[in-house]
């Protein structure tokens, strides 16, 4: 069993050291992913003081995770309200470079389910690019996604953040509206 951490083994890295140390850490699955990775180690390089904050306006790290219940069949999905489509839980890493403690708080934040633990080790990254809207100009989210786990007896609970929260089984994943990339984390984690 792959180890799982609670939110309270996770605390808060300014220093981008962290996100560094485990980008470098992540064992790539495929070629794109190791192009990917060597991309967003090169971004911190690029930005050594901000590449985790918002105010990096080409683009920042962010943390996202896939939530797994507790039997392993479903993950919760988000239909993200600023973006218009069903995606897994996850944001801006706003300073914190613990990327696996951001994806952690922002699924506990996303979802409203206490007790999640997150496997450490990413999953998959991805980069995309984020629309223009009022006051921010397009940039590039620069993604590290997890697994997390819910407890037994879990119930989600709405945030300002989403349209809706769904518990999505691989097989109706087709019927969403969700990109390439959130279909490449279910038969990641669904294999």
């Amino acid at each position: 069993m792959r180890t799982r951490l609670g939110i309270e083994a996770l605390p808060r890295r300014p220093d981008l050291e962290a996100a560094r140390e485990l980008l470098r850490s992540y064992r790539p699955h495929c070629e794109d992913q190791a192009h990917t990775q060597a991309r967003m180690l090169a971004f911190i390089d690029e930005h050594p003081l901000d590449a985790h904050r918002r105010t990096q306006l080409t683009g920042h790290l962010t943390a996202s995770a896939l939530l797994i219940d507790a039997s392993g069949t479903r993950a919760l999905l988000t239909h993200h309200r600023k973006l218009n489509r069903w995606l897994q839980l996850g944001g801006h890493c706003d300073g914190d470079a613990n990327l696996a403690g951001a994806a952690l708080r922002e699924a506990l934040e996303e979802s409203g389910i206490p007790e999640l633990c997150i496997d450490p080790m990413p999953i998959d990254l991805d980069i995309h690019t984020i629309p223009a809207r009022p006051g921010e100009p397009e940039h590039l989210h620069l993604d590290t996604r997890f697994v997390v786990h819910a407890p037994a007896g879990a119930m989600e609970r709405l945030s300002e953040e989403s349209h809706a929260l769904a518990w999505v089984a691989p097989h109706e994943l087709e019927a969403l509206s969700t990109d390439e990339s959130v279909r490449r984390l279910f038969r990641l984690c669904f294999r």
